[in-house]
């Protein structure tokens, strides 16, 4: 079993800044892509971030410039830094990771539960 946990999320002022972490733990082989979505009220979940395995990252065009997505392929962690928050930031932020489980040979995609990012004076 796998498992992913986010910490993070908040309450923030336009223009400030949270980092999000998401912490891998379980029966874990391998790690490939990560990325982060959200979901705001009324609205589908989006992507917000990827990064592969080697580092290679990838934004949505409304993050782009102000957050910043990373890992520790050593600790299967996985951040987004958000910087020069806005309103419309506001969601439920959620990790994903493509794990290759123990004894396994294909990846299969785990979700975290959620962090609530609200950006709000």
């Amino acid at each position: 079993q796998v498992q992913l946990v986010e910490s993070g999320g908040g309450l923030v002022q336009p223009g400030g800044s949270l980092r999000l972490s998401c912490a891998a733990s379980g029966s874990i082989s391998r790690i490939g892509s990560m990325g982060w979505y959200r979901q705001a009220p009324g609205k589908q979940r989006e992507l917000v971030a990827t990064i592969t395995s080697t580092g290679s990252a990838d934004y949505a065009d409304s993050v782009k410039g102000r957050f910043t997505i990373s890992r520790d392929n050593a600790e299967n962690t996985e951040y987004l830094q958000m910087n020069s928050l806005k309103p419309e930031d506001t969601a439920i932020y959620y990790c994903n990771a493509n794990v290759m489980p123990n004894n396994g040979r294909l990846f299969h995609s785990y979700w975290g539960q959620g962090t609530q990012v609200t950006v709000s004076s």
